[in-house]
């Protein structure tokens, strides 16, 4: 169980790292900036980094609230957090937030909306790891319709092919390598 929850938790740092270079290039450079500069606190495994890195994030939104950049990475670093931490007490909130900035991005004009479906995919997957017995069944097609609707759009969005694989790793695990 220690290697699943470690092997979840090196995952969660890279696709922080592989969605930093996803980001919109087009956002101004004093945000990316600050958002480098958050997203540089993340020490591997380290709940506490993470949580610190999503109040500033935070704070970065509100300061640029019509830039999809920060919000993808609060999305985005909120659920790497829920993941590796599925029963923390502050998941629960990063959850609900992590879900409302995902609808943002949804009605927002320059969002990628392969971007929103990874990450609207990812946060199915969350649920699910949050209760596999429970949540399995009720959020295993959304997981993959969001996964495959983002390949569709991009089929070169990295994010979303590294999430869609280690669902089925996941899910092979779970079912035994069936």
């Amino acid at each position: 169980m220690t290697s699943h929850v470690s092997k979840l938790r090196v995952f969660a740092v890279l696709l922080m790292m592989a969605a930093t270079v996803s980001a919109s290039a087009q956002e101004p450079v004093s945000m990316q900036a600050l958002i480098g500069q958050s997203l540089s606190k993340i020490e591997q495994g380290e709940a506490k980094g993470l949580l610190t890195c999503i109040a500033e994030l935070k704070r970065i939104d509100a300061m640029f609230p019509d830039s999809i950049a920060p919000k993808f990475q609060l999305a985005l670093q909120s659920l790497n957090y829920s993941v590796t931490n599925p029963h923390a007490e502050q998941t629960e909130n990063l959850l609900a937030e992590a879900e409302q900035t995902i609808s943002q991005m949804e009605r927002m004009k320059g969002a990628d909306r392969s971007d929103v479906c990874t990450l609207r995919g990812f946060l199915y997957m969350v649920r699910i790891v949050q209760n596999p017995a429970k949540n399995g069944q009720r959020y295993y097609l959304d997981v993959m319709q969001n996964y495959e609707k983002a390949l569709k759009l991009n089929p070169e969005n990295v994010l979303a092919r590294q999430l869609q694989q280690k669902f089925f790793e996941g899910m092979k695990q779970a079912t035994g390598g069936r």
